[in-house]
């Protein structure tokens, strides 16, 4: 659609949708004062008049002149009670449908019994204490759309950085045994261009300092797009450490295919810039390439590929034939690859010595249930391996629900994560 025609008629739509859900609020405060109604009234369109200011302005000001946070949060001011508005409207349809059929039957009656009709249609006041069916409809719709209002709200307030750790025990027939009981940390999609509270983001840095791994993974999406998001939280994520180091590798973002570039160089530059910052702070990078681990004599392989993701419009450039190479006889291979597909496309039907991939990328949606063993996510709709630990023959797959966010600032259900894997021998 023309983005010209979109930017007048979202408003429009907007303001529909304002208008339906207000008829639910005069009903159900219609029983109070004059003044109360009034204010609700002033209330509720003045919030929905910042709402299209704020609309008008971010369509209007060059994307430069707003901060990415700040533009983050003004698109959620707008998005979120309005996503909410929808559920409040689905409730109210119901009543308008079966008002709608109601008038359609009465006109097959005679005038005196369509008359009775057409008013049982109407909103008026009861005349008893008794709660009408449409009141009923009407609080019931707006106590619907109250409930993701609420939700997202304390999403953004305290899910975004609520830090969670998960403990994974990986049982290996062929793990060396000097490395058994070893620790590994990892964290996924950190997206540092979303975050707001530097304080909370530096307390899950201690969280996972805390647990004293002895390597600790990085599975890709340091950034958004551009590499300088990252620069302020560079003195943040370099206090990561383990003794035997930190490994990382690209995500998708980080490619900074899903902004504009001045050229093809800026573009190649950007990823250059943001693989250099991954060195400032101290993490071992890998691209296409493996690092052989030494633990009390005995040596195990770590190999780390770039992107390869193999769903729709997925980015692929990374080459695990490339970094393979020279891991085939060492007793046990982990790999870093950032996107879960990779793991049923490539790693099990060509790379059946692979123990175990680490990946990210999904952020569990960053909403859902996550309880034990109930889990639901839309990101489950759109990938096999979403969240969690997924096992086929003799190979594993964990794919960890993100520490940080994009798009929405919040998480819902599916909390930022912290995994602690033990290596043990079975």
């Amino acid at each position: 659609m023309n983005r010209t025609v979109l930017f007048f008629i979202l408003p429009v739509i907007l303001l529909l949708i304002d208008w339906y859900v207000f008829q639910a609020i005069k009903t159900v405060s219609r029983s109070a004062t004059e003044n109360t109604q009034r204010i609700i009234t002033i209330a509720f369109w003045g919030f929905t008049a910042i709402s299209l200011l704020l609309y008008v302005i971010m369509q209007l000001l060059p994307p430069d002149s707003i901060s990415r946070n700040m533009r983050t949060f003004m698109w959620a001011v707008i998005a979120i009670p309005y996503f909410s508005k929808i559920f409040a409207v689905l409730i109210i349809l119901i009543d308008d449908i079966g008002r709608f059929f109601r008038w359609i039957v009465s006109l097959f009656y005679k005038p005196e019994v369509r008359e009775a009709v057409e008013d049982s249609t109407r909103q008026t006041i009861p005349s008893t204490d008794t709660i009408s069916r449409s009141d009923f409809l009407m609080k019931t719709a707006l106590v619907v759309g109250a409930i993701p209002l609420a939700g997202f709200t304390w999403g953004i307030v305290s899910g975004a950085h609520d830090y969670r750790i998960r403990r994974i025990k990986l049982p290996m027939k062929n793990l060396p045994s000097g490395f058994h009981g070893m620790t590994i940390a990892q964290i996924s999609d950190i997206h540092s261009g979303s975050f707001f509270n530097k304080t909370a983001v530096r307390g899950g840095v201690e969280i996972l300092l805390g647990q004293k791994p002895d390597l600790v993974f990085f599975t890709g999406d340091l950034v958004n797009s551009h590499a300088e998001e990252v620069n302020s939280y560079i003195d943040v994520f370099n206090k990561v450490k383990a003794p035997l180091g930190v490994y990382s590798t690209l995500g998708n973002h980080d490619y900074g295919k899903y902004v504009q570039w001045p050229s093809a160089q800026a573009e190649r530059q950007n990823v250059l810039n943001v693989v250099a910052a991954h060195k400032q702070m101290g993490w071992n990078i890998l691209m296409d390439e493996h690092k052989i681990l030494e633990q009390n004599g005995d040596k195990i392989a770590l190999i780390g590929v770039q992107n390869l993701g193999f769903g729709p419009a997925a980015l692929r450039a990374g080459n695990l034939d490339k970094a393979y190479k020279g891991t085939e006889d060492y007793p046990v291979k982990l790999l870093l690859s950032h996107d879960p597909t990779h793991w049923d496309a490539e790693v099990r039907p060509k790379y059946g010595d692979i123990d175990v991939q680490f990946s990210g990328h999904t952020h569990g949606a960053q909403f859902g249930v996550d309880l034990g063993d109930v889990k639901w996510s839309p990101a489950q709709y759109f990938y096999k391996q979403w969240a969690g630990l997924y096992e086929q023959g003799n190979q594993r797959l964990y794919v960890n629900r993100g520490y940080g966010y994009i798009g929405y600032p919040g998480r819902v259900g599916i909390l930022p994560e912290i995994t602690i894997f033990e290596l043990v021998k079975a």
